[in-house]
């Protein structure tokens, strides 16, 4: 099994690129080894120390390191972690119902939010991805639009800037009613 890794724009986020399925849909994020009960895989990268986050797409798995931690002593260790889970045959997730998706909205919003999630979709997950996170869709509200990154997404020095640059001046161009893009944690 040969493993790739990409650097991210964030410094302590690794991306991994396994060359197997991950999750069948959505994302899974991580933000302890608790959090991680339902994921075996996770769980397994946890036990590597330093490690604060794990994150999965579709395809690959991203994860988040302490400030201080190096990543030439982890990497081989999470390698070792993916690998050796792959070879023993459990399952990534035990319950993928954790898995992540937009959050619904009814209302006289509908058809507005619908049209969000559509451009957050085909526009600006599939680049998200590539950088080993993504963007979830949390609320609309007053011309407020509510986001929350994941993986190497959260955190990342340049996450302000790919909202407020990216995002929101993308959101503002095709639907005038959009006013504002603004994170939430969760």
């Amino acid at each position: 099994m040969f493993i790739q890794t990409e650097e991210t724009p964030n410094p302590s986020t690794l991306k991994f690129l396994p060359g197997h399925e991950i999750l069948e849909v959505g994302t899974a994020d991580f933000a302890s080894e608790l959090a991680a009960e339902n994921s075996p895989l996770a769980q397994r990268i946890f036990q590597v120390s330093d490690v604060l986050g794990v994150f999965f797409g579709l395809d690959f798995i991203t994860v988040t390191k302490s400030e201080t931690a190096e990543w030439d002593h982890m990497k081989p260790e999470i390698l070792a972690a993916i690998m050796d889970h792959f070879q023993s045959g459990n399952p990534v997730m035990v319950n993928q119902s954790g898995a992540i998706t937009h959050a619904e909205h009814d209302g006289p919003d509908k058809e507005l939010v619908d049209q969000i999630k559509e451009l957050l979709d085909t526009r600006v997950r599939p680049a998200v991805a590539q950088d080993g996170g993504d963007i979830t869709f949390h609320g609309f509200e007053d011309g407020i639009v509510y986001l929350h990154m994941q993986g190497a997404c959260a955190g990342c020095p340049s996450s302000t800037m790919t909202l407020k640059m990216g995002i929101e001046n993308l959101l503002r161009h095709y639907i005038p009613q959009v006013t504002e893009v603004r994170p939430v944690a969760t």
